[in-house]
């Protein structure tokens, strides 16, 4: 059975969340608001939330940790080298009169597979937007959760602490466009796309489209 992902605009900025679930197991995706809309999704569909993933510890993608960690018991997991902006604005919240984030512990991730369960899963190390930005790769839904690293025919922004565009750029030609070309990428925020349109379209990789 093929994995399911149900997108969660969430948050003051319309952060995209995501549940990612098969036989019902799931694991949330940047939980960059109030999480009632996933529990409530949850316990319609009778799932059982394992893990909570995230791509990058902006405070817009981590509104709801502490909420959803709390409601479900699962732990949270982020890439370490992110660690430094828990002691920012840019982490804790409070930044462009924002919220501040309610605190939460989190569990450092490295690239590699991760042990989900039945719910294959490879984290990938994918640096750029920020040092420590992960990607969550799900083969058996061709589909690939990429935060603020690639979007729609653009890229994440480089110009917040620990933001590095070169290294952006090679995170998604060396980790990203070696997916296969159908793969669906699911951005942090705006709508999905494919590898494979994004090789041909995207302004900030235009090699790909010879």
């Amino acid at each position: 059975m093929k994995p399911r992902i149900s997108t969660f605009p969430m948050g003051p900025l319309e952060t995209n969340g995501y549940l990612v679930h098969l036989d019902g197991a799931a694991v949330a995706v940047d939980p960059g608001g109030t999480p009632r809309p996933m529990l409530q999704y949850a316990e319609k569909n009778k799932l059982t939330l394992t893990h909570i993933l995230i791509t990058h510890l902006h405070f817009d993608h981590i509104y709801g940790a502490a909420a959803l960690a709390e409601a479900s018991g699962a732990p949270v997991l982020a890439g370490a080298a992110d660690a430094f902006l828990m002691e920012t604005e840019l982490g804790r919240g409070g930044a462009f009169g924002f919220p501040r984030v309610a605190p939460f512990s989190y569990r450092p991730v490295e690239e590699g597979d991760l042990d989900l369960g039945a719910l294959a899963c490879r984290v990938l190390a994918t640096p750029g937007h920020t040092p420590g930005s992960l990607s969550f790769h799900f083969p058996q839904a061709g589909a690939v959760i990429v935060g603020d690293l690639l979007f729609h025919r653009s890229i994440g922004r480089t110009d917040f602490p620990g933001g590095d565009l070169d290294a952006l750029r090679r995170s998604v030609v060396e980790k990203i466009f070696t997916l296969p070309d159908d793969t669906v990428v699911y951005p942090g925020h705006g709508p999905e796309t494919t590898v494979g349109a994004e090789k041909l379209n995207n302004p900030y990789f235009t090699e790909f489209s010879l």
